[in-house]
């Protein structure tokens, strides 16, 4: 095996390696936590080692799933049923981002990982942040 070859190799597998060894996770792009927004503000979310798919989807495999926030409430328990209402937001076509309008005022946003079937992962694969809304 030739020198360029090798070390491309090695560069491949290091990588592949630093990749695989990074934990699940999901966390919010914007807003910030401890922000203030406006009344209406746009909201951007991201994931770490898990696969975002549509609500109905890859509905075994605890890997995949898809968002949804949370107003002004905790994380669900894992195994639980994310409910559908005013304050449990699904983003089940998998979606990315979105836009929320909200009462001024201290508020509560977590976003929750969820499987294809709504099925909660947890706390673990959760995020809570805290905004102002002026």
């Amino acid at each position: 095996m030739n020198s360029k070859l090798g070390s491309f190799l090695l560069i491949t597998m290091s990588a592949m390696t630093l990749w695989a060894a990074q934990p699940e996770k999901v966390y919010f792009i914007s807003p910030l936590d401890k922000a203030t927004v406006t009344k209406t503000f746009k909201v951007k979310f991201a994931q770490q080692g898990l696969k975002v798919k549509p609500a109905g989807e890859d509905m075994k495999n605890k890997k995949s799933g898809h968002f949804h926030i949370i107003v002004d409430g905790s994380f669900i328990p894992e195994g639980t049923v994310v409910p559908a209402d005013d304050k449990h937001i699904h983003y089940g076509k998998a979606q990315m981002k979105t836009e929320l309008t909200l009462a001024p005022g201290p508020h509560t946003l977590t976003l929750q990982f969820a499987d294809g079937a709504h099925i909660s992962l947890g706390e673990k694969l959760s995020q809570t942040i805290t905004i102002n809304v002026r």
